[in-house]
């Protein structure tokens, strides 16, 4: 399910497992790089500093070429929240700060994850930002199929 406003990307998936494996697959490097680039074929190279202040940074190779996102996280309330600005660092993706904020919600044995990702400067923006997301959240998903 995905629903936003015109500079909102909003995404929620339940995940068949608990909430700290959740927290886990999602913020630390050795996970994130296997979901963290919509393409499966792409190669990915993960960098966290995973506290309030630090930075991150996701080096996506894909056909020859590097798209990298980075940001600093703003919010760090393990195992439920995680707050982090996001831009690209190639100028022809840059796109100024936006926000994304992840809510991880206990759901029985299961865990809700919410993406809620803010701040898109244009409609252009939203839109490759929400098929990115699409992608990357089924592959997330996988890592727990």
């Amino acid at each position: 399910m995905s629903v936003g406003t015109m500079n909102e990307v909003r995404m929620k998936r339940t995940i068949q497992a608990g909430q700290q494996a959740v927290w886990d697959a999602w913020t630390q490097p050795q996970h994130m790089k296997n979901w963290s680039c919509p393409d499966p074929s792409g190669e990915t190279e993960v960098e966290v500093d995973l506290r309030v202040g630090g930075a991150y940074r996701i080096v996506m190779s894909v056909e020859g070429e590097q798209h990298i996102a980075y940001g600093t996280y703003r919010e760090v309330d393990a195992p439920n929240r995680l707050v982090y600005t996001w831009d690209w660092e190639n100028p022809e993706n840059a796109m100024g700060e936006t926000i994304v904020t992840v809510d991880f919600e206990v759901n029985g044995d299961a865990t809700d994850v919410v993406v809620v990702h803010s701040g898109f400067p244009a409609p252009e923006a939203k839109e490759s930002h929400e098929q990115g997301w699409g992608a990357c959240v089924r592959r997330f998903e996988g890592l727990f199929a």
